[in-house]
């Protein structure tokens, strides 16, 4: 197998986009045999969907929409054409969003992530994702056996029966939480329990801190980071580079201005937005609610992928204001509303114990421009605020275009 799993994985840039150039009409054309995706791609012609630029014209997805949907329409909210016994498994996670699997080796595309952590053919691995009506479990069990792997599968909790396992099977690897990791070998260690026998690992389902990574690292496990939701599966994953998470081959990601379908330039935080180049599990612009950014250039580790830096926070940024929602979308629009702008950020304090409201603009200075887009500001959300203009690039590149800067409490 060596250090890839896949050839694609290390192709070059024009294959990558011709392999697109053939697969995107596919994925849109199977999208819309489902109602609600026939709605979302009214006027556009599948067969013009052959790259990013005629992607981003669908409007976007948001996952955060999902629950409402599939409860108005079970259970896939008119967005799946395939029915559900069609699938392998069916399953609900929190929220509850009901997503299926589909029947093919390694459906969540999870395979690459591992080879990439260090995992071979005959080793054995401890999964201790759960296996109960979500999909970690079994996400993480295709990939794992697509590699070549043995399988157990522990589930998360009772420690006590993870131990033994661990000393009876002697796993190399480990596929779960960071957390989880750490809690097997604090718990280990007071009863001189071997677990030594674990040396790579790919995490996901948490946050993986550099502090927790030192401590992984110095008990003498190579852990990786994998980033994937239950919809979709695998998104990126870590590589022996440490530069970056390489995007898997089987999705297209874009990175968008939160509020918005509008992908940003490379290196600009902004929203993750995942299309699945699946015909047979089409997922068209799905907004995952988290930030991200393009990494430029190309991974020293061989793989050709676009990288992304990994999670940077929530685009979700909506907040209160005097008893009214603003949402990123309306800072989108106040900003339609001035062509040649640049980054906006609404930023919402307490003055005299009431909320108040600044929006900064990046723009060139011109007499009236501020009064106008305090007029847009007023009429999209129907509440008065200052404006400042700024120069361009003055605002942190973070991705937010909301900041509640209240204090707590």
């Amino acid at each position: 197998m060596g250090e890839f799993f896949d050839a694609r994985e290390t192709r070059s840039a024009d294959a990558r986009d011709a392999e697109l150039a053939r697969l995107l009409p596919e994925v849109v054309m199977a999208a819309a045999r489902a109602p609600a995706q026939a709605t979302r791609l009214s006027g556009i012609d599948p067969v013009t969907v052959t790259g990013r630029p005629a992607l981003a014209r669908i409007p976007v997805l948001r996952k955060a929409d999902l629950p409402a949907a599939q409860k108005a329409d079970p259970p896939f909210g008119g967005l799946g054409a395939t029915a559900p016994g069609s699938f392998a498994r069916l399953f609900m996670s929190p929220g509850p969003i009901f997503e299926g699997e589909s029947r093919s080796p390694d459906p969540w595309h999870l395979a690459s992530a591992f080879v990439a952590a260090g995992f071979r053919a005959g080793d054995v691995a401890l999964n201790t994702f759960a296996y109960h009506l979500t999909p970690g479990g079994w996400m993480m069990d295709h990939g794992l056996q697509a590699v070549g792997c043995a399988v157990i599968p522990a589930g998360p909790g009772n420690t006590e029966a993870q131990l033994q396992l661990i000393e009876a099977y002697r796993p190399t690897g480990y596929a779960g939480t960071p957390d989880f990791l750490k809690i097997l070998l604090d718990a280990a260690e007071p009863g001189g329990r071997d677990v030594r026998s674990i040396r790579k690992a790919l995490v996901s389902g948490a946050a993986f801190p550099p502090s927790l990574q030192a401590e992984i690292k110095a008990r003498g496990i190579d852990a990786y980071q994998m980033y994937g939701t239950a919809d979709l599966g695998c998104v990126a994953y870590e590589t022996a580079a440490r530069e970056g998470m390489v995007v898997a081959e089987q999705v297209l990601v874009e990175i968008v201005r939160p509020g918005t379908g509008d992908p940003v330039v490379d290196g600009e935080v902004g929203e993750v937005v995942v299309t699945v180049l699946d015909p047979a599990h089409p997922v068209l612009r799905l907004a995952l609610g988290d930030l991200s950014a393009v990494q430029p250039g190309v991974s020293s580790c061989g793989r050709t992928n676009m990288r992304i830096t990994g999670w940077r926070g929530r685009a979700d940024q909506t907040a209160k204001v005097k008893g009214m929602f603003v949402r990123p979308e309306q800072v989108a629009e106040i900003a339609l509303r001035h062509p040649g702008v640049g980054r906006l950020r609404l930023v919402v304090t307490r003055m005299a114990e009431q909320d108040a409201m600044t929006l900064r603009v990046e723009a060139p200075a011109a007499a009236g421009l501020a009064d106008a887009v305090a007029a847009s500001l007023q009429a999209v959300t129907r509440l008065r605020g200052t404006v400042e203009i700024v120069p361009f690039g003055s605002l942190p590149n973070d991705g937010k275009v909301i900041a509640d800067e209240r204090p707590v409490g």
